[in-house]
């Protein structure tokens, strides 16, 4: 659920798996047919224009209040060879796409640019469309925080006050519109968007928890599909009662560890840490049961002390991206050897990142209930942690849906091999978020409606991120000539 590469550098220690984006502002659009207008922002492509669409708020009252999305558009370069509309979903919960036109448009190539107007928007909640926002304190904003590292002893106790205090700040002072984010949201969302458009049937490409979003459209509206990539594929049921898109943070640091260690441990390598591959894991934990025990300060930073478990969610938030990620890893471990921090990172505003926690929560937590009791996360966290000691327990531990005020309102979306066959599936075979253990239970429920193509690469993103020449070139002639691989292939 990240998003993910962009988080990591507007946090410096935020990456989410889920991708936070500073939010661009779009002009609002009168009804009816969309208005665009120049979009706000820099580094954008000229052509790239923004608009609003309204939806209901309450698709069960379709009549009630209605919301604003916000929707970015760079025109096909080829209005001879169009073919349709072509939605880029972001990662998340919690991240846009709004200036993904621009950005992706970059990397995409002629044929697939010629091909299709490209989209983007910011998901319900998100600012610019109408947002929502908790009054939740600077201290709960730390990364640590919103991803639930337990105590340095494993004690589960401070994340279910932190829980209860996000959860009571949302029911306080949250609009009514925290009651109505969610995933089955999103996707009829993106099908108002479709038809403000005037596409009979859209096109997608989805990375992250938009790959889920991306599913259940397909299950949702599957005769409104045209050919639809999914890029790094969630668990096709990231919030059941095992929280396991949460999980897969366990798997997935333990596939990209071992890349870490060769890495960290090379000949020549300005940050290396060890002679040998095998020396780096031990380090490492040996390094963050150090931090645990005693703290170095940190002025600047959230929390201002690095501790040992932001040191293991800045190895978390590295394995992302390898390229820029472990040499951020590795220079924050060799400062700790020292006994010294680097300056600390420049953080979003804490309105951004309110807005961010928000949409994380509201989407989390009312597609399916947590389970409500500590003893369970006790329990959890205490096997997690002799499992998996990388990653201390905090994949299996108390987010603040332990302590949700409202239930949700509908079931969870089920992914079913029920519709046309028209979606390719893109992953990295080691990816710290949505690792491919996951992603082969999504291949299995859409069945015959799907072809996956894996990469032997490392991180997160695979489709012109850190993927394979192979796969890119695959995704890409899908998405000009619709034509897919034959039966599901790996790229070297």
């Amino acid at each position: 659920m990240k998003q993910i590469k962009r988080t990591a550098a507007l946090v410096a220690a935020s990456v989410v798996l889920l991708g936070l984006t500073v939010p661009l502002s779009a002009s609002a659009a009168a009804a009816g047919p969309l208005t665009w207008t120049k979009c706000e922002g820099t580094g954008l492509d000229p052509r790239q224009r923004c608009a609003t669409v309204d939806v209901p708020m309450d698709y069960s009252d379709p009549d009630g209040r209605t919301i604003r999305i916000a929707v970015s558009r760079i025109p096909s370069e080829k209005p001879a060879a169009r073919r349709g509309a072509l939605l880029l979903v972001p990662g998340g919960p919690g991240g846009d796409s709004l200036s993904d036109p621009s950005e992706k448009g970059r990397q995409l190539p002629r044929s697939v640019r010629d091909a299709y107007d490209l989209i983007g928007f910011a998901p319900r909640g998100n600012s610019p469309s109408t947002p929502v926002s908790c009054d939740i304190d600077h201290s709960d904003l730390a990364r640590t925080k919103l991803l639930p590292w337990p105590s340095a002893g494993g004690s589960v106790a401070g994340n279910m006050a932190v829980a209860r205090r996000i959860s009571d700040a949302c029911a306080r002072d949250g609009d009514e519109l925290l009651r109505h984010i969610s995933t089955k949201n999103n996707a009829r969302d993106i099908d108002r968007i479709r038809a403000a458009l005037g596409e009979r049937k859209l096109s997608a490409w989805g990375v992250s928890y938009g790959t889920y979003v991306g599913a259940a459209y397909l299950e949702m509206f599957p005769r409104r599909t045209d050919r639809i990539v999914l890029d790094s594929n969630d668990h096709p049921d990231p919030v059941r009662a095992q929280r396991a898109w949460l999980a897969a943070f366990e798997v997935g640091v333990e596939d990209n560890f071992p890349e870490f260690a060769k890495w960290a441990s090379r000949p020549g390598n300005p940050y290396r840490l060890a002679r040998t591959a095998a020396e780096v894991r031990p380090l490492f934990l040996r390094l963050a049961a150090r931090l645990d025990r005693a703290p170095i300060p940190w002025p600047g930073a959230n929390p201002e002390e690095l501790n040992g478990n932001v040191l293991r969610q800045t190895m978390l938030d590295g394995f992302y991206d390898p390229a820029d990620g472990y040499p951020a890893v590795a220079k924050l471990m060799l400062a700790a050897k020292k006994g010294t921090v680097p300056p600390a990172g420049q953080a979003p505003p804490d309105s951004v990142l309110r807005n961010y926690a928000a949409v994380v929560a509201t989407t989390v937590c009312n597609d399916a209930a947590w389970p409500r009791s500590a003893a369970v996360y006790r329990k959890d966290v205490a096997a997690g942690r002799s499992k998996y000691p990388l990653t201390a327990g905090m994949p299996r531990n108390a987010m603040v849906c332990a302590a949700w005020p409202w239930q949700p309102k509908e079931p969870p979306v089920r992914v079913t091999d029920r519709g046309p066959s028209d979606v390719l599936l893109i992953q990295n075979e080691r990816d710290v978020a949505t690792p491919l253990g996951g992603a082969l239970k999504l291949r299995e429920a859409l069945g015959r409606r799907a072809v996956m193509v894996t990469n032997d690469a490392t991180g997160h993103g695979a489709y012109l991120d850190n993927g394979t020449a192979c796969g890119d070139a695959l995704v890409s002639r899908f998405l000009a000539t619709g034509e897919r691989p034959r039966k599901d292939t790996y790229c070297r």
